[in-house]
């Protein structure tokens, strides 16, 4: 893997129709927020063959409203990355088997994951280890299988608007 890119959700509402966490869709502000994060990792070089999103009705819609920047990737909808761990967050890019992946998923996982593979003490890797907000969008690369991933761009909504 020479690409991960890990996107958090966008902004959900605070209760579903059925009451359940799984079930909650996205806020008016994740609407709105999803597809500028989105056009930003496309425009900071996020270029996924492959996506993989949590199940959740929310990171299904926050996919639904990035995709069309991604167009030529596939995508696979993951029941076991619904609030999974950081290990298993990146088993699964890891093993997917092509150059680039994209996770969409949750918190405290995706932050997590994002936090180990950032641990350099340089003002950017500082900001993503401070918050991984809503929508927040981080591009790892690295030039062969030899080397370690690295984050090269770290884009939240905020910072889009900036």
């Amino acid at each position: 893997m020479l690409q991960l890119v890990l996107l958090r959700h966008a902004k959900a509402a605070t209760n579903s129709d059925t009451g359940e966490d799984f079930d909650r869709p996205l806020a008016p502000r994740g609407r709105e927020d999803a597809p500028v994060v989105g056009k930003a990792l496309a425009a900071a070089g996020a270029d996924p063959q492959l996506v993989l999103v949590s199940a959740a009705k929310r990171t299904r819609e926050t996919w639904a409203l990035v995709a069309a920047n991604f167009s030529n990737a596939k995508v696979e909808f993951r029941e076991e990355l619904y609030l999974g761990e950081a290990e298993l967050l990146f088993k699964a890019a890891d093993s997917a088997g092509v150059e680039r992946v994209m996770v969409i998923a949750h918190n405290p996982g995706l932050h997590e994951l994002a936090s180990r593979m950032a641990p350099r003490m340089n003002a950017l890797e500082s900001k993503l280890r401070a918050k991984y907000p809503t929508a927040a969008g981080a591009i790892f690369e690295r030039k062969d299988d030899q080397s370690s991933l690295r984050l090269k761009d770290y884009i939240t909504p905020k910072n889009v608007t900036d």
